[in-house]
């Protein structure tokens, strides 16, 4: 896939951690599918939006991306807007429509507290729940300009903790099993420590 490779090539120069990120993302969202039964050309998909999930932070300003500190309204307004901007990104490219309910949906929260459509529950696509455990858990144990990187039994902590307000907890259960069979891999620093 030409247009997916080129996608790819921008987000590693925006971001040269993005893709990295993007194949452990897949990975373990993949394990969280696989034992909530999905079948292979759902996987597939899948796979696709893992790699393209964050690719509307392309049109993000790298200063922002790479902050330290705390960002101001206007550069969260910036952060958040990654899911639509990626989603206007692909959706013209028929062959890469699967990716769109990863991409569009991986911040919403099951509380309805999420960007970018406020959506809660079932509302929310279940691609965009499974993303959404898989996405957080690689971010809290890999390092960040903006924070430490937690180890993979603190983030796991975690993310039980939210099951019912940030997470599906259908989703989560899956997650925390696939954990304790060691099918998920923590994220860069977690792996480094």
């Amino acid at each position: 896939m030409v247009r997916l490779a080129a996608f790819a090539t921008a987000m590693d120069v925006c971001d040269p951690a993005l893709a990295s990120h993007a194949a452990r993302v897949g990975a373990n969202a993949e394990a969280v599918a696989r034992r909530l039964g999905w079948d292979e050309e759902r996987i597939e998909a899948l796979r696709l939006g893992a790699a393209l999930h964050d690719v509307g932070k392309v049109n993000v300003r790298p200063e922002v991306l790479g902050k330290a500190g705390l960002l101001d309204e206007g550069e969260l307004a910036e952060i958040r807007a990654h899911p639509v901007e990626g989603t206007w990104l692909i959706a013209g490219v028929p062959s890469l429509s699967p990716a769109v309910p990863y991409v569009l949906f991986h911040h919403e929260r099951w509380d309805g507290a999420g960007y970018p459509t406020r959506r809660a529950g079932s509302a929310i696509p279940l691609e965009g729940r499974v993303l959404a455990v898989a996405d957080a858990f690689d971010a809290m144990t890999s390092l960040r300009p903006y924070r430490r990187s937690l180890g993979a039994a603190e983030a796991a902590s975690e993310i039980r903790r939210c099951a019912g307000t940030q997470f599906d907890p259908e989703v989560v259960e899956a997650f925390l099993a696939a954990l304790d069979a060691g099918e998920i891999m923590p994220g860069e620093a977690a792996v480094a420590a």
